[in-house]
């Protein structure tokens, strides 16, 4: 037996039959700081749930990461695989099934799986062809395909958490990893298709020396020390975060981490100074609304929430969800408003998205407020609603969330110049505090903060509005302050990310801000190495039968 383990085929972000240019394959372009320009954050994420996978069943398995649709026939057309899995979600619902209609056209024996928060949709059910059928956690399920014990152990992969990075034009390495130590989330808020899609929460790295073992095995083999962590609100299990604490500094082996939380989460720990300790450098929280209509943000400040953190160096993300029922063209803004006036590092604004098998999809369908005729692919919250609302058009939905996004960069500037900010406040914070295990942190808030110094001179070129200036003239001060006046060699660095800045932005004016992922491809468990290199090996080109 052989798997294959793949993601669906691109180009993305492009509009064809199978997407649309507003869903772009990256997070932050797409979703956060898409409408600050040169200053975006330029980055891909690999599909790490089939890396995952792949580690925790013992037959060989091949990842296929973001192919061309020529590259995932070239694969299935080897002759290699017994089984197929293809990962999905909900807006990429047709190349799923130009996908599996490929595999069965090719070898009607072949195996096909399907995964993701796709099947979801009854749909994928009834029109995409399919031998197994995965909802939720998909470990044990591949397991019991294969005839494997469903209880052993979990081995957790080692996979960068990001690539093929860009900012204002300047290629960054690959330094972090990701970890998951879990799935699902107790909260299981209305709207969530995650925390509904794997139910209760389930632990994959239960205890703090389970999370502390992973990521010494990432710094031993890749010498990774900064981790985001894929768990909706990691901090909810207390006694694991004081564990790893405790283990990292008994140890004197410190880790760096991205975490989720939500506020309620954040307020049950003993102080904040606890999140640097634990090398908490940032978090994303979910505000949602300046009505406290969530249990989780009951009686929250969040901006003096938010200022806290970044005074100790870390940033914030917060997210706002639009076009909730109570929002017409007036208390619309007041959320808009409120989100922007926390002056987080990084402002989400999400549409209101009833995704299959969640609450809120289940009442707005019995309600007939959900709109069948909108395909798929256009369901994704980054264009326009797939609900009627009482007080927007779809148009006008799409209109809004752009302005939402214009007014945040408009009012604080972008997000990059935000971080800098928040990075400078934690130096002079952990520099001064009195506790020695706080005060270690500087040393990689100093590092952090000497990188960023070099994109300053690029970002006042570059600036499109005064609260960029602003930011710039402030930031250049404080730089000085506590790093010292630039060296000569310094200097000359910063004039290098400006002109790399200035070119980027003159192939964007002439051609287009569009990026695809590359392929990526990882082999798992294969049975020697020399089989590993014949399968590593380049294959001829094979003609296509379906999408270019």
């Amino acid at each position: 037996m052989h798997l294959l383990l793949t993601s669906v085929f691109g180009p993305f972000g492009v509009d064809d039959p199978f997407g649309t240019r507003y869903n772009k394959m990256e997070l932050f372009h797409n979703q956060v700081t898409r409408e600050q320009g040169l200053f975006s954050f330029r980055f891909n994420h690999p599909s790490f749930g089939l890396h995952f996978l792949a580690e925790n069943v013992a037959v060989p398995t091949t990842v296929l990461d973001f192919p061309s649709y020529s590259k995932f026939v070239r694969e299935v057309r080897s002759g290699r695989y017994t089984h197929v899995g293809i990962s999905f979600i909900v807006p990429n619902f047709e190349k799923a099934k130009a996908m599996a209609e490929f595999v069965r056209q090719v070898d009607p024996g072949i195996q096909i799986i399907l995964g993701g928060h796709g099947t979801s949709i009854p749909e994928s059910r009834t029109q995409i062809p399919h031998d197994h059928y995965c909802v939720g956690e998909g470990v044990r399920f591949l397991r019991r395909i294969f005839g494997e014990n469903e209880d052993r152990a979990l081995v957790h992969p080692l996979v960068h958490s990001s690539f093929n990075k860009n900012v204002m034009g300047v290629k960054l390495p690959d330094e972090s990893g990701v970890l998951v130590p879990g799935v699902g989330c107790a909260n299981r808020c209305k709207f969530c298709a995650t925390s509904h899609f794997f139910g209760q929460y389930t632990p994959y790295l239960a205890t703090g020396q389970d999370v502390y073992d992973v990521c010494c095995r990432y710094e031993d083999q890749l010498g990774i020390t900064d981790f985001g962590v894929l768990d909706e609100n990691f901090l909810k299990v207390p006694q694991r975060a004081l564990e790893l604490v405790e283990l990292m500094e008994k140890n004197r082996r410190f880790f760096n981490f991205a975490i989720f939380s939500s506020a309620e989460t954040l307020q049950s720990l003993p102080n904040l100074d606890f999140l640097v300790r634990m090398g908490v450098t940032f978090l994303w929280m979910g505000v949602e609304s300046k009505k406290a209509c969530y249990e989780k943000n009951a009686g929250v400040d969040f901006q003096d929430l938010v200022a806290q953190l970044r005074g100790r160096g870390i940033s914030v993300m917060t997210s706002v969800i639009l076009f909730e029922e109570h929002h017409d063209h007036e208390t619309i803004w007041e959320d808009i408003d409120f989100g922007i006036s926390l002056a987080a590092d990084y402002m989400q604004f999400m549409q209101l998205g009833p995704m299959n098998g969640t609450t809120l999809y289940d009442d707005y369908l019995a309600r007939g407020k959900m709109l069948p005729e909108i395909p798929f692919r256009e369901r994704h919250g980054q264009e326009k609603i797939w609900f009627s609302h009482p007080h927007f058009s779809r148009e006008e939905s799409q209109t809004f969330l752009t302005a939402a996004f214009a007014q945040d960069y408009r009012v604080n500037g972008p997000s990059y110049l935000r971080l800098m900010d928040t990075t400078l406040r934690g130096l002079a914070y952990t520099r001064a505090s009195a506790d020695p295990l706080v005060r270690r942190r500087s040393g990689d808030l100093e590092k952090l903060a000497g990188l960023m110094r070099h994109f300053l001179t690029a970002s006042k070129l570059s600036s499109e509005n005064v609260a960029t200036t602003a930011l710039v003239a402030n930031l250049g001060k404080r730089f000085d302050a506590l790093l010292g006046p630039a060296s000569f060699k310094e200097k000359l660095t910063n004039a290098a990310v400006a002109a790399l800045c200035r070119t980027q932005g003159l192939r964007n004016g002439l051609f287009s801000d569009v990026r695809q992922p590359p392929t990526r491809v990882h082999r798992y468990h294969m049975i020697n190495a020399s089989a590993a290199a014949r399968l590593n090996a380049p294959r001829p080109q094979v003609a296509s039968l379906g999408p270019a």
